[in-house]
Parts: C-alpha cells; structure tokens; sequence
C-alpha cells in the first residue's frame, strides 16, 4: 500500500500513527494493498481556504477527503479488491486539538487525528453520514477500525468518540 504522510502544518503530529491507521483501515476495508492514498496535515488558514474553496464553507474544518478512482470496498468475500489511486485526506491539527479537548471522553490531538484518518478513509470509499441509517453505517465501522486498531497495538484506555463536527 502506498500511503503517505505529508506534514504542513507546521506543528509535530505523530505521522507514524497516522500511516498506520491510514493503512490498518485500508486493510480492514479490503482495499488492494497496491492503492495509493496520500494524507496531508495543514495549518488552520489552509484548511479554511479549502473548506471554501471547495465546500463554500468559512473557517477551517477537522478533515476533508478529496476522492480520485471512487474505490468502494468488495461486497462479497470472494470480491477482489480493488486497485487505484484512492485520493487526498487533509487534516488539520489545530481543529482537532480542540475537538478533543472538547469530547465527551476527551482526549489528545493525536487520537482525535488517528479517529479523523479513519473518518477521512471512509469518506473516500464513498461512506457518508448525512441520513441517521448511513451516519450509524459509517459511525459504527470508524468505531470498529479505530478499536481493533488500539486493541492490535496494546492501547488503553477508551477510543475517541465522533466529535459532533465530523
């Protein structure tokens, strides 16, 4: 799986953490271990200029996933994966910082980060949660990926929950 991390933002972010994640998902969604998928940490003014540039929305956002083959995961176990250049997730760490001194279970930038990768990856496989059926849908798999994820790497404690932005 090509997969990388690139860092803009100007602030130290655990980027081993969020290519692990990036391609622990991946993995668990049955995308082709030779898909591309590129993960860009930016600052709070880049962030804002692509939430209106391309949502028409002002001020700077958690995550944004720009996708580019509209990979879906295989339906059926015997399905092939599929292969292809998956696309752009963007995060910023200024927003998360304070969406996870804010959530319920609060916690670090970097989980806040680690669940936004997660949320960014289903968004390019096409996930959505704009309806209460595919919010649950979507909600439900990022909770799952995210805890299999902590589980594999001896984390405790409990796992970041969905911050209301997302």
């Amino acid at each position: 799986m090509t997969t990388d991390v690139n860092n803009e933002s100007g602030r130290a972010v655990d980027e081993a953490a969020l290519l692990d994640i990036a391609r622990y998902a991946l993995h668990r969604m049955r995308i082709h271990p030779l898909s591309e998928l590129s993960v860009i940490v930016v600052d709070a003014e880049a962030m804002e200029q692509l939430h209106l540039q391309w949502m028409d929305l002002s001020g700077p956002t958690d995550v944004m996933s720009f996708p580019m083959d509209e990979l879906r995961p295989p339906v059926r176990d015997e399905d092939e994966p599929p292969q292809g250049l998956l696309g752009d997730i963007v995060l910023c760490p200024e927003v998360a910082e304070r969406q996870g001194a804010e959530a319920p279970t609060r916690h670090s930038m970097d989980e806040e980060l680690q669940l936004l990768t997660v949320h960014g990856v289903l968004h390019l496989l096409g996930y959505d949660h704009e309806e209460a059926a595919e919010k649950a849908e979507m909600f439900g798999l990022q909770s799952a990926i995210l805890d299999g994820w902590r589980a594999e790497r001896g984390l405790t404690g409990p796992s970041p929950a969905p911050t209301t932005a997302s």
